[in-house]
């Protein structure tokens, strides 16, 4: 009797737990809510598929992507407390978007590029979702 074996690859995205899994490649941001108070957060874990950037973004509680307030470079594979300096001024109460950024078309390979909207060193998505987490400050 010859049997046959059919492999099936799933891309599963969470954002209650800001991980996604694409084929074998699995890419998560992990925050927790913290004190923000020494102008500072911090990303618990991050898996990148390539060298990036962990992009601090304002959020509500629609989960949109808002204006930028810190980012930090990321190393391909695993990030363990990754800090970001915030830019401005972050309220206990606020929440923060913590997002895998790319390092891809920007014009320079380790400066900062992105702006809300742009595409030098965006957001890196799977399957059309953003691999993030949201926090809230404290």
């Amino acid at each position: 009797m010859k049997r046959t074996f059919c492999a099936l690859t799933l891309a599963v995205t969470t954002a209650a737990f800001g991980t996604s899994h694409a084929g074998d490649m699995k890419l998560a941001v992990s925050g927790s809510d913290q004190d923000v108070s020494g102008g500072t957060v911090t990303a618990d874990s991050i898996h990148a598929g390539a060298n990036g950037w962990l992009v601090v973004h304002r959020t509500d509680d629609a989960g949109k992507p808002g204006p930028v307030v810190g980012h930090s470079p990321l190393k391909k594979g695993e990030n363990a407390n990754v800090t970001a300096i915030l830019t401005e001024p972050v309220e206990s109460g606020d929440k923060l978007m913590l997002m895998l950024h790319g390092e891809d078309g920007g014009n320079q390979t380790g400066i900062f590029e992105y702006t809300l909207g742009a595409k030098e060193d965006g957001p890196v998505k799977v399957d059309g979702k953003l691999v993030m987490d949201i926090v809230t400050a404290r």
